[in-house]
């Protein structure tokens, strides 16, 4: 019988290595690759056909759900997310029979997944029901999910509601989170950029890079870098480069008629 052959990512090494430890576990498995954001996983799907993706649901610039949304049905592997507890996903894959594993990931619920998945293999149109369950859930996901309003920020003894529409920037550094207004005022919150991004307006905020998020009302200029990236000046007087991932992005949402 020939082995499974999955691909992880996930942009957190800490959290790869522990799950390749626990499919060192399973001798049916062979891990045939590994990625650290959506768009190499992309590359690693298209490349090494694996049977199973095991995605982190939220990784920057690009999520686990949005990439495979990527893939042509003919690409398509059977996928599992691997999220911390986020309500609207978990129940979104839970009503499109989408596999899904809660961090910290447990080897007893990752073995499940395994024989789904060597059981999904045995159907002869098994790349077409992924596609279908995937564009399913990623439809709920959109439908089910609330914006925003306001992010909680503590000064001293005291927090603080910002209003997400005032906000002009959002930047990481490391763990923490700095938040700048249209008014110029700054907010340091901690938090990940990419636990607070599925929470804000897509249509409202554009990613710049790994660690860069913008309101698009508040873009006043953009102007063309080396190496076909771009600086993006806001109305309070921020300039926030782009990586070359999210420039192609950039492009295609803003910069065409």
């Amino acid at each position: 019988m020939s082995k499974l052959r999955v691909i992880i990512a996930d942009d957190e090494r800490p959290a790869r290595e522990f799950l390749k430890s626990l499919l060192r576990g399973f001798e049916s498995v062979e891990l045939v690759g590994e990625a650290e954001n959506g768009s190499d996983a992309i590359e690693l799907i298209r490349s090494l056909k694996p049977d199973l993706a095991l995605l982190d649901l939220k990784m920057p610039e690009m999520s686990g759900l949005d990439a495979v949304r990527t893939l042509r049905k003919g690409q398509m592997p059977l996928v599992a997310f691997i999220t911390a507890h986020d309500e609207y996903a978990v129940q979104a894959f839970e009503v499109n029979a989408v596999d899904y594993l809660l961090k910290p990931v447990e080897k007893m619920r990752l073995g499940e997944t395994l024989m789904r998945a060597a059981n999904a293999l045995e159907h002869e149109d098994w790349r077409s029901v992924a596609s279908e369950k995937i564009k399913r859930a990623a439809q709920t996901i959109e439908e089910s999910s609330e914006p925003l309003a306001r992010i909680p920020v503590r000064v001293r003894d005291e927090i603080i509601l910002v209003p997400v529409a005032e906000v002009a920037s959002i930047v990481a550094d490391g763990e923490l989170l700095h938040i700048m207004t249209a008014a110029g005022k700054k907010y340091i919150i901690n938090h990940r950029l990419k636990d607070l991004e599925p929470r804000l307006d897509p249509h409202d905020f554009v990613r710049l890079s790994r660690g860069a998020i913008v309101s698009v009302a508040m873009i006043e200029r953009i102007s063309p870098m080396p190496g076909g990236t771009y600086q993006v000046e806001l109305t309070n007087g921020q300039a926030i480069g782009t990586s070359r991932l999210q420039s192609k992005i950039l492009r295609n949402r803003l910069l065409r008629l």
